[in-house]
């Protein structure tokens, strides 16, 4: 298949504003492109590459010319749209929550399982941001000495939240300073000087939705059931970038010194690991960038077989955009090798 049309879904917002600008970065190849949103974003002007755009209205008929579409939805505008572009033979490129964990969607992170491409059946899955990062860091320990459990905690920013999670982090800092009371609209409990352990709603057993996000799609991404997930999910006082404390515990058994540099031949992953000056990965440090970075790295005191690193990524590029945009990328390589 020929991937000449292309379009992008919720164009306008947050996620998609970067994916319009990675593919002027990464010079996608196209012959046409579209740019779809809801009713009331449509008619909105974009400019990509050098042209101005006019922001098209996401109906049916809006996909009848398109080959290939990546959508940065809500779940349920995803339920809708992705089965309109599948009838009228577009592929789509899904960023949302909602086909993830169907058996017939595969889910992908192109440098841990490009291979599952060609199961698509006109639509393709893009996992949740603090999943993405941790299955890039995991994998080449993985390949080299077969994770049998991972325990992790997340310190996940507000821009996970959107453009208004990342506005009430900086609106109620400046009223607690100000000494001034502050009227929360996005997160349940003050985000400003504060920690909050939950995010999502109660999903089993006492973890929340997007800790099990993580537990189901590393097993789907690695195909392998067996693997053990302990997650713990946190919401910090952060603009942009996610951190993860990670612990694996491995088949086989892996120094230190071996971690790290499976860590550095691996591509997509920066190591930033010098604890005597002070340098690992911090997210002020990240924003902005595609890799996943990695540092802290040592052997784990309470597991034989442990390795313990400290894990931070842009979870509006890697963690979604340049993710998604990276699955296109394979579809259209794929397309030509034929």
């Amino acid at each position: 298949m020929v991937y000449e049309n292309i379009g992008i879904v919720g164009a306008t917002g947050a996620v998609g504003s970067i994916i319009r600008q990675l593919l002027e970065e990464r010079n996608f190849p196209y012959k046409t492109i579209t740019f779809l949103a809801s009713k009331r974003s449509a008619g909105t002007k974009l400019t990509f590459r050098g042209e101005e755009h006019t922001v098209v209205e996401m109906t049916p008929d809006a996909f009848n010319d398109l080959d290939l579409v990546i959508g940065s939805t809500p779940d349920e505008t995803a339920q809708e749209f992705a089965p309109w572009a599948i009838e009228r033979g577009c592929v789509v490129i899904d960023e949302s929550g909602y086909w993830r964990m169907d058996k017939t969607v595969p889910l992908i992170v192109p440098e841990v399982n490009p291979e599952a491409i060609k199961d698509h059946k006109g639509l393709i899955a893009s996992p949740n941001c603090s999943t993405t990062q941790m299955v890039v860091a995991m994998q080449p320990l993985h390949a080299a000495a077969k994770i049998r459990r991972v325990i992790v905690s997340t310190y996940q920013a507000t821009s996970g939240a959107g453009v208004a999670g990342q506005a009430e982090l900086t609106d109620s800092s400046r009223a607690s300073l100000d000494g001034q009371a502050y009227d929360r609209k996005t997160f349940a409990h003050p985000i400003a000087f504060n920690l909050i352990p939950q995010i999502g709603g109660p999903k089993h057993e006492g973890y929340t939705s997007e800790e099990m996000k993580m537990v189901y799609e590393t097993r789907k991404i690695f195909g392998d059931d067996s693997i053990l997930v302990c997650p713990t999910c946190v919401r910090v006082p952060v603009t942009n970038c996610h951190s993860e404390s990670i612990l694996v515990e491995t088949e086989k058994p892996l120094s230190a010194a071996e971690a790290t540099q499976l860590f550095r031949d691996f591509p997509g992953i920066t190591v930033i690991d010098d604890l005597a000056n002070g340098q690992y990965p911090m997210p002020l440090g990240c924003t902005g960038n595609d890799d996943v970075y990695v540092g802290r790295i040592r052997k784990d005191l309470s597991c034989e077989n442990g390795i313990a690193f400290w894990c931070v990524s842009d979870n509006l590029r890697k963690g979604a955009a340049t993710n998604a945009v990276q699955i296109a990328e394979l579809l259209v390589n794929s397309a030509a090798t034929v």
